[in-house]
């Protein structure tokens, strides 16, 4: 029985050393590749028809980035001599005599001529088969807590995070790799337009096309196949809506597919839906012509992306974020949303503000009264269950930008986090909608004693006017806090601004940067919310405020040890008053007002 497992293995080896070779041999080195070689370039103009078109070799810029070449050629056929090296192109194979020698990667702009750039089949073989997952010492932005986070706010946040193109092209004297088409499917131009910044320096072309609501044909089984030269596309959002680079296969073994031939992000290990693509027409345009398409069917993963292109896996399901969107509209109608995001963590937050705008700004009106009450979960990988609730009023869409601005801050303080890797495992948002302005303000704060001795119980009563000209009271009972007689402490009344207001000046802090997960955590299930009255009592009592977290009434000898350099990670702030309570009562409405009353403890 052993003979037999022996000689099995023996043909296995010879098997799969007879591909090894038959790969290789269909590749053409660049050390081989002459100028007045005529190749032919396979890719996709309309359909998902593979037509050739020409290639003829001018000549190879070796060293054109360190120990790396560029091979450069003039192409012909079809379109390309009106339209030029088409973006969408990336990745398009070139062959001389039937073998390989890479993939049209880059373009000269503004030039006249159709003169491509391929980067070399052997460079993109050289890209690392490791299917792990991304690492996760990428670097994290050290930036306060907040609780909203405008698309602005994080494109500028995320500025530095990826590198942009080189770019030495302004008068087209330079290679740069093509621009590739980012389809938006079902996106709304406003959320396009601000997004559109970030993307184009990153070297994409945002288009606005189709896609998205769950098309028939990509919940069909899929065909797992992909030659090379055909499109395909990198899925950055699936489901009702739909967010697609698009590219070109340029080498297939087996499960194995090399493509676009110049990076995405250039971010290493990545784990990205791959789908087919159908490309609808070639639009030329005079700064840089490219493919209209539309995403289809899932057919695996992309695993890599380097410098040299992209490498996926056929047949690999890649981690999505689902995103599940439940909205009960003014008239009771509800409406569900489906979304798949790409699981990255520069990424994910965009995805998810640019989604929420999309669809919300869709479902509710724009620019008259609107109030949205929403609830969250946001599921993590470790079994960790982070709810957010919160009411939103205004018009001119504030209430869609606040309940996007808080959705997007928290998935990005958990997954730019710089403490531990913290996968999303769902996040399901239910909203209700109704088409009025929901707003209470404080009138007055009314005690029955404002002199009380320790323990004693003291009756408030916080008078609020409301959106619809009523005043309305809520009683409170307060226990009176142990302190010394003659001690005066303060009764604070107000909404969750004035709150934050008063923490500022009370610890001199005007953030909190989190110090571990367990604390990005705590933050968010603590987010103070609209729709609650606050009370807090603060009282002359020393201690220290360190990295977020208030440490009240103190005794000497462990504040000495807080304060200790050897104990401390960062210096504590010492404070003179202390929070000694804190509660809230729940309202029907958006609270405003605040409102401060000394109370003395009696002699």
């Amino acid at each position: 029985m052993s003979n037999v497992r022996r000689v099995l293995a023996v043909i296995l080896l010879l098997g799969a050393a007879g591909a090894f070779a038959s790969a290789q041999s269909s590749i053409l080195p660049v050390d081989q590749v002459k100028a007045g070689m005529t190749g032919k370039g396979r890719t996709v103009f309309e359909g998902s028809r593979i037509e050739e078109f020409d290639a003829d070799i001018l000549g190879v810029l070796t060293n054109n980035s360190p120990k790396r070449s560029v091979i450069i050629a003039r192409l012909r056929g079809k379109v390309l001599e009106t339209a030029g090296v088409i973006a969408g192109m990336s990745g398009s194979p070139v062959y001389v005599d039937g073998r390989m020698i890479g993939a049209v990667a880059f373009s000269f702009p503004y030039a006249k001529e159709a003169i491509a750039g391929i980067t070399p089949i052997g460079e993109m073989m050289a890209i690392p088969t490791d299917k792990g997952p991304a690492p996760e010492g990428r670097s994290a932005p050290n930036i306060p807590f907040t609780p909203s986070l405008s698309l602005g706010r994080l494109l500028e946040i995320q500025k530095d995070a990826l590198s942009a193109p080189e770019s030495f092209s302004a008068q087209g004297q330079a290679l740069v790799p093509l621009k590739i088409p980012l389809m938006f499917g079902g996106f709304s131009s406003r959320a396009i337009d601000a997004a559109t910044p970030f993307f184009s320096r990153l070297g994409f072309q945002p288009v606005k096309g189709g896609g998205g609501g769950q098309a028939a044909e990509k919940t069909l089984v899929p065909d797992l196949t992909l030659r090379e030269g055909d499109p395909v596309t990198v899925q950055l959002v699936d489901g009702d809506l739909d967010l697609s680079a698009v590219g070109t296969v340029t080498y297939v073994n087996g499960n194995d597919v090399l493509a676009f031939g110049h990076p995405l992000y250039n971010l290493g290990p990545v784990d990205y839906g791959m789908a087919k693509a159908k490309i609808i027409t070639v639009v030329p345009t005079l700064d840089n012509s490219f493919k209209l398409a539309a995403t289809g069917a899932p057919v695996g993963a992309f695993t890599q992306d380097r410098s040299s292109g992209a490498r996926g896996e056929i047949g690999r399901a890649p981690k999505f974020v689902p995103l599940n969107i439940r909205m009960l509209g003014a008239g009771g109608a509800v409406r569900e949303f489906k979304l798949k995001l790409a699981n990255d963590k520069i990424l994910t937050p965009v995805l998810v503000n640019m989604s929420l705008l999309t669809l919300l700004g869709a479902e509710v009106r724009a620019v008259d009264d609107l109030t949205l009450e929403m609830q969250s979960d946001i599921y993590l990988d470790n079994g960790a269950d982070i709810k957010l609730e919160n009411m939103f009023s205004g018009n001119f869409d504030a209430a869609v930008q606040d309940v996007a601005g808080l959705m997007t801050a928290a998935v990005f303080f958990l997954t730019s986090n710089e403490f531990k890797a913290v996968g999303i495992h769902r996040i399901d948002l239910s909203l209700r909608a109704s088409e009025q302005l929901r707003f209470g303000s404080l009138e007055r704060v009314w005690l029955d004693a404002y002199e009380a001795g320790p323990g004693e119980t003291i009756n408030v009563k916080v008078y609020v006017r409301t959106f619809r000209g009523e005043t309305l009271h809520e009683d409170v009972p307060l226990t009176v806090p142990s302190l010394p007689a003659g001690t005066e402490f303060q009764l604070v009344v107000g909404d969750a601004a004035a709150m934050q207001a008063i923490e500022v000046g009370q610890y001199r802090a005007t953030g909190v940067v989190p110090r571990n997960l367990d604390q990005v955590v705590r933050l968010l299930g603590n987010l103070r919310k609209n729709n609650r009255i606050y009370f807090k009592v603060i009282a002359p009592k020393p201690g220290l405020f360190l990295r977020g977290e208030e440490m009240p009434s103190l005794p000497p000898a462990m504040k000495s040890l807080f304060a200790s350099p050897r104990a401390a990670s960062s210096s504590p702030t010492e404070i003179t008053m202390s929070t000694l309570g804190e509660f809230q009562v729940q309202v029907p409405f958006l609270f405003k007002g605040s409102a401060s009353i000394p109370i003395r403890i009696r002699k």
